[in-house]
C-alpha cells in the first residue's frame, strides 16, 4: 500500500480534538486528501500548501505529523518529527493537534506516548523500538542545528520574520537531508511575491510538490465564487461558512483600511501586505481608482518621470487634472530580458504580462536611452497640451540635459523626495484618490507599484515615498503621486482675472 493511502486510513481513523464536531470521526474533505497523496507522493521531499485561515491545515499537518511519529507508514528506528512556527505558542498550536489526535486512539497505544511540557514542549513515543519523538521549536536556527528530523512541519511559514525564518529553514531542510526526511510548509500567503513561501510555491522545483488556494487578485472581497477557492473546507463543514466569511466581508468592506486589507490577506489567502499604517494606499483604495469606464483626455496634461538607472525601472505617469484620467507606461532596458528580471526581483513572470498588456516596455541595452525615451513619452500625448513635467531633482542635471536635447519646450517642475516636498506630494495624491479625482483603466503596472509603495514618517509625522522591499519596483507610483500632486496644485491656482499693478 503506497504511503499515502496509509496516511489517509490512518487519519480517517482518529477523531476531531476540538471545535462543535469534537469527538466525531475524521473525514478528509477532497482537497486535504490531495495534498496527504502529493506530499507523501515518490520522490517528493517538500510539500507546500497555502490555503485560508480556518481549512485545518494545521490540523491535517499535525494528525501527519503523529502518523509520521508511530511509523504507520515510515518504520526507520528512531524517528523524529520537528513541528516549527514563529513563535513557542504559534508551535504548541498544532503541538496541542498532535496531543489531542493521540487521545483518540485506542488506550493500549495512548499509553506509549509520553507528553512533556517543560522545559521544552515534546512528545516522546515508546512503541515500536522506542525512542521517538515529536518536538515544538520557535522560528530560530540554532534550535534546529544537529538534528536529524524524519519530518518537519513548518507552520505559518508566510509570517515567520524574514531573517529567524530563512535561517531555520535552511537548517531544517538540511537536516532532512540525513535521512532522507520530508518537509510540510503550510500557510496563508505571504505578503509578495519576493517572500520565500511564496518563491516555494511559484517556482517549478524537482521534489517540491505545490497545492495553492488563491483567487485572482483585485476582485470584490465577498465574491463567492473566490472565496469558495480560498476556503474550500467550508463546503465540507470545515472551518468558518460561507455565509459567515460573506458577512465578514462585507463589514471589512463597510470599514476599510486595516480590516479589509487583514480579510483578504488571511481569509481571502491573498497576497497583500498586513501591514497598512505605512501603505501609500491599500489595495482596495487603489482598486477604486480603477474604472473601465475611463474619462477623457480633456484640458492639459502633467508628465510625472521618475527616471531609473540600470536596474531600476524608468516611468511616466500621464494626468489630466480637468478629468482625472491617469495613464502610466514602465520602460526597462532590453538586457536582462523582462523574464529573467522578474525571476531576480521576485515577481515571476510578472513583467512580461505587462508588457502584453502594453504597460511596459523595453528600450536600450544596459540602460534606457533618457533623449529617445522621452521622445516616446511625448509622443503617447502627441497633440494634447502639457502643462508641465515634473521630476526628481535628484537627476535634474540629467534629465534637464536630455529635455533640452530632445527639443521639448514646456515648463518643468522639480520636486524632492524628502519629507518637505515628498509630504506633500503624497498627501496631495492621497487626497485626490480618496475625493475620486483620479481614474485609470486596470493596470497591473500600476497596481503592482503600489503594492510595494510605503511612506516613511518623521518625528513631525510628514512622509516622504519608499519601497515595502527591496527588489521592489515603485516607479511608476512615483511618477504617478508626482504627476496628480502637481495638477492637484494647478486645480487649485485662482483662475487670473486679468489687470496688473505696475510698481513704480
Amino acid at each position: 500500500m503506497k504511503a499515502s493511502s496509509k496516511a489517509i486510513r490512518f487519519l480517517e481513523s482518529l477523531k476531531i480534538p476540538e471545535g462543535p464536531k469534537a469527538g466525531q470521526a475524521l473525514k478528509l474533505a477532497p482537497f486535504q486528501k490531495q495534498f496527504v497523496k502529493g506530499a507523501l507522493a515518490d520522490g517528493i521531499n517538500v510539500a507546500c500548501l497555502s490555503i485560508g485561515r480556518g481549512n485545518a491545515k494545521t490540523a491535517l499537518s499535525a494528525g501527519i505529523a503523529l502518523g509520521a511519529v508511530m511509523g504507520i507508514w515510515d518504520r526507520q528506528p528512531r524517528r523524529e518529527v520537528l513541528i516549527a512556527a514563529r513563535t513557542r505558542d504559534q508551535a504548541r498550536i498544532a503541538f496541542d493537534f498532535v496531543v489531542g489526535f493521540i487521545r483518540s486512539l485506542p488506550e493500549n497505544e495512548q499509553a506509549a506516548f509520553t507528553i512533556r511540557r517543560s522545559p521544552r514542549l515534546e512528545i516522546e513515543y515508546d512503541g515500536d523500538g522506542g525512542g521517538h519523538f515529536v518536538r515544538a521549536i520557535a522560528a530560530d536556527g540554532k534550535t534546529a542545528l544537529g538534528s536529524a528530523p524524519t519530518l518537519v512541519l513548518m507552520d505559518e511559514r508566510g509570517h515567520w520574520p524574514a531573517d529567524r525564518g530563512d535561517e531555520l529553514e535552511h537548517a531544517l531542510l538540511s537536516g532532512l537531508g540525513k535521512r532522507g526526511g520530508r518537509a510540510l510548509i503550510i500557510s496563508t500567503s505571504a505578503a509578495d511575491d519576493a517572500h520565500p513561501f511564496s518563491v516555494w510555491l511559484d517556482e517549478e522545483q524537482e521534489g517540491v510538490y505545490r497545492q495553492e488556494h488563491r483567487p485572482a487578485p483585485g476582485l470584490p472581497a465577498d465574491d463567492l465564487e473566490s472565496l469558495k477557492i480560498a476556503n474550500p473546507g467550508a463546503e465540507y463543514g470545515i472551518g468558518s461558512s460561507l455565509e459567515w466569511l460573506q458577512a465578514q466581508a462585507r463589514r471589512a468592506i463597510a470599514r476599510g483600511g486595516s480590516t479589509l486589507t487583514a480579510f483578504r490577506l488571511y481569509n481571502r489567502n491573498e497576497r497583500v501586505s498586513g501591514e497598512t499604517r505605512d501603505l501609500l494606499l491599500t489595495v482596495d483604495e487603489w482598486l477604486a481608482c480603477e474604472t473601465a469606464d475611463l474619462p477623457p483626455r480633456q484640458g492639459q496634461v502633467v508628465i510625472g518621470i521618475d527616471l531609473g538607472g540600470s536596474a531600476s525601472m524608468t516611468a511616466a505617469a500621464f494626468y489630466w487634472p480637468e478629468t482625472g484620467r491617469l495613464e502610466a507606461l514602465g520602460t526597462f532596458p532590453s538586457k536582462p530580458s523582462l523574464l529573467d528580471r522578474g525571476q531576480a526581483d521576485g515577481v515571476g513572470g510578472r513583467y512580461v504580462e505587462m508588457q502584453d498588456r502594453g504597460e511596459l516596455f523595453t528600450l536600450g541595452d544596459q540602460t534606457v536611452p533618457v533623449v529617445p525615451w522621452l521622445v516616446d513619452v511625448l509622443s503617447h500625448v502627441a497633440g494634447e497640451t502639457v502643462a508641465a513635467i515634473t521630476a526628481d531633482r535628484y537627476k535634474q542635471a540629467e534629465l534637464g540635459e536630455a529635455i533640452d536635447r530632445a527639443g521639448i519646450r514646456c515648463p518643468v517642475v522639480w520636486r524632492g523626495q524628502g519629507f518637505r516636498d515628498g509630504g506633500e506630494d503624497c498627501e496631495r495624491f492621497r487626497r485626490a484618490v480618496f475625493e475620486g479625482k483620479v481614474k485609470t483603466a486596470p493596470s497591473l503596472l500600476l497596481r503592482s507599484a503600489f503594492a510595494d509603495a510605503v511612506t516613511l514618517r518623521d518625528p513631525a509625522n510628514n512622509l516622504k515615498l519608499a519601497k515595502a522591499r527591496s527588489r521592489g519596483r515603485i516607479d511608476a507610483a512615483a511618477a504617478t503621486v508626482l504627476a496628480v500632486a502637481e495638477g492637484a496644485r494647478m486645480m487649485g491656482r485662482p483662475a487670473h482675472k486679468g489687470g496688473r499693478i505696475a510698481w513704480g
